[in-house]
């Protein structure tokens, strides 16, 4: 099953995902730069995605807890989900998410080798 993720620059990857697990954990174990502070346990709004519309509609609808957490985000629409919140099955497989901007990590510099 697949997942396809937008970032903010408009370049986008498409990713193996396993059932069960959170879209969170898997662009994190990707390797995307993602802040996701929490890791997962919805106390924070630094993995903000839109989904894509045709997919917000097969999504469990979203917590009170979730919402909440939203409240703190920014550009925030009816296609805004945290996405430690959604759990791949298949019947998201194709998935389709963009992260939003305040949900980038930064990237590590990186490090100068000889002299």
């Amino acid at each position: 099953m697949y997942l396809t993720v937008r970032m903010p620059d408009g370049t986008t990857h498409r990713l193996e995902a396993l059932e069960g697990w959170r879209v969170m954990e898997v662009i994190r174990d990707w390797g995307l730069p993602i802040k996701a502070e929490c890791g997962g346990a919805c106390a924070c709004a630094t993995c903000h995605v839109w989904v894509g519309e045709e997919w917000v509609s097969k999504l469990v609808p979203p917590s009170g807890e979730e919402l909440e957490m939203l409240d703190g985000a920014f550009q925030v629409d009816a296609r805004s989900r945290l996405c430690c919140q959604i759990i791949m099955n298949k019947d998201l497989d194709g998935l389709e998410v963009e992260l939003a901007p305040e949900s980038l990590a930064d990237m590590p510099e990186p490090i100068a080798v000889g002299g």
